[in-house]
């Protein structure tokens, strides 16, 4: 299963999906509202020029439509410019009452308007539109008026305005029909050029709104990091408690464990003094029961018995002692510590002769208890000195995420290191001890998350490795 995303990925996340999904709607909406715009103003464009051309219209003593030299639009006389015109004058019958000749409007209307045909309609078409196959719009009758968008030769879309007008100025009143034509403003080079400028600014926006998401985001979220590192700060023994203040959200949250760490030691502590009264209030006992003991058979069973009885008040008061120590442990420099244990122990078994090697870096830390460690420490090296023919060699080092704690010995090893973690058990009855040394260190250990490994050393004898967690 894999692990959870952090709070931080979790709002990043969704954040850039709400920006993106903004973005993309809102470059949309643009987008339609600006080739909306760009086509209305176009079509009000055409229908103005559509104005400008009949006010210069003019026609010949032939009835053909004459446009003055300078154009209303100056683009009409240029070669593709992209805005056109046709005009077109309808057969002069086109303008009688409707009748069954075949010369009426609608005859008119469906002439060829490249060519004067029988019933006389004549066509202009704007220079722009030389060579150009433009889709103007159909030839209108007078009152007539047509706005739509047209599909060219070529595939192109076509904007197309058309009015239809009867002229009356002149002998005759003769119909003219006016049609102008654009390419659709919506798919244009100057649309292109919006929505590049669009979309790049878009664009832009959305990277620096990121960036300000992720600026805020951080900032929000570092009361989290704040808590954080004072819990780690907690766990390693450097703070008592979380501190403060913190924002309202979570103020009562840090109280509580505050409240529930100081509960802990303080149980701890009742505990420790606890088992400490029963220690001392059972020790007087059995010294007694000793010394009172006369020296026989039932004797050596008081003595055997009271023994017994003191080392598991031994060992559970130290059991006791350890359990939970690593929550507030501060770090503890082990070299010095290890320095003098083995100075101690040098003075008890000084008569043997024996070398005792401290291979622990200098400046090496772990978060252990002092009294927890001492006692780890101690009972190791001494049971390495009982069995040790000449030398004892302890090493530290950090590894695997926690601590690692080796006690070597040049003794005849241990045939059976299984059996000697449980309670009251010793490796030869002859060799002065409790026979709780190894059970105190494995649960010690295991107080700290860690394990007891016993094996063969490159001296020749035990080897007892510690693995501290953290």
């Amino acid at each position: 299963m894999s692990a959870p995303w952090s709070l931080r990925a979790r709002l990043l996340a969704v954040s850039l999906a709400v920006l993106l999904a903004f973005v993309v709607l809102t470059g949309a909406a643009l987008d339609r509202a600006f080739r909306d715009s760009a086509d209305a103003a176009q079509q009000e464009r055409l229908e103005a020029l559509l104005y400008l051309l009949m006010g210069a219209l003019e026609l010949d003593p032939d009835g053909a439509p004459v446009m003055p030299p300078m154009l209303p639009e100056a683009r009409l006389a240029t070669p593709a410019s992209g805005l056109y015109a046709e005009i077109v004058r309808g057969p002069i019958a086109a303008a009688q009452p409707p009748g069954p000749e075949p010369g009426g409007a609608g005859a008119g209307a469906e002439s060829d308007p490249g060519q004067p045909d029988g019933g006389g309609s004549v066509r202009w078409v704007s220079d722009s539109a030389l060579g150009l196959e433009v889709p103007f719009a159909a030839p209108l009758a007078p009152g007539e008026a047509s706005a739509e968008v047209h599909l060219g030769p070529d595939g192109m879309r076509w904007r197309v305005a058309g009015r239809g007008v009867l002229w009356a100025i002149g002998p005759e009143p003769v119909p003219v029909s006016f049609s102008v034509a654009a390419p659709l403003a919506s798919t244009g080079t100057g649309v292109e050029a919006y929505r590049r400028s669009l979309w790049s600014a878009l664009a832009l926006m959305a990277v620096l709104l990121l960036a300000a998401l992720v600026v805020v985001q951080r900032w929000g979220l570092r009361p989290l990091r704040v808590l954080a590192r004072r819990l780690a700060a907690m766990e390693a023994g450097e703070a008592r408690d979380l501190g403060g203040p913190y924002p309202r959200e979570l103020a009562p949250l840090a109280r509580n464990l505050d409240r529930l760490l100081a509960r802990e030691r303080a149980m701890l502590e009742r505990h420790r003094k606890a088992l400490g009264d029963l220690a001392h209030a059972l020790k007087t006992p059995l010294a007694v029961l000793r010394a009172a003991a006369p020296d026989d058979a039932l004797a050596a069973t008081v003595r055997e018995q009271t023994r017994r009885m003191d080392e598991i008040v031994q060992y559970q008061l130290q059991r006791a002692a350890t359990a939970g120590a690593a929550q507030s442990a501060p770090p503890l420099v082990l070299a010095p510590l290890v320095g003098r244990l083995c100075a101690s122990l040098q003075k008890v078994h000084g008569a043997r002769g024996l070398r005792l090697e401290n291979r622990v870096p200098e400046g090496l830390r772990a978060c252990i208890d002092e009294g927890d460690a001492m006692e780890l420490l101690g009972n190791l090296i001494d049971n390495a000195c009982k069995w040790a023919v000449a030398a004892v060699r302890v090493r530290a080092a950090a590894r695997e995420g926690g601590l690692l704690l080796t006690v070597e010995d040049d003794g005849p090893g241990i045939a059976e290191p299984e059996r000697l973690v449980g309670r009251g058990v010793r490796g030869d009855e002859q060799v002065p001890g409790h026979g709780i040394g190894l059970a105190i260190v494995r649960d010690i250990a295991l107080a700290y998350g860690g394990e007891l490994r016993i094996g063969r050393s490159e001296l020749g004898g035990a080897c007892v490795e510690v693995w501290l967690c953290g």
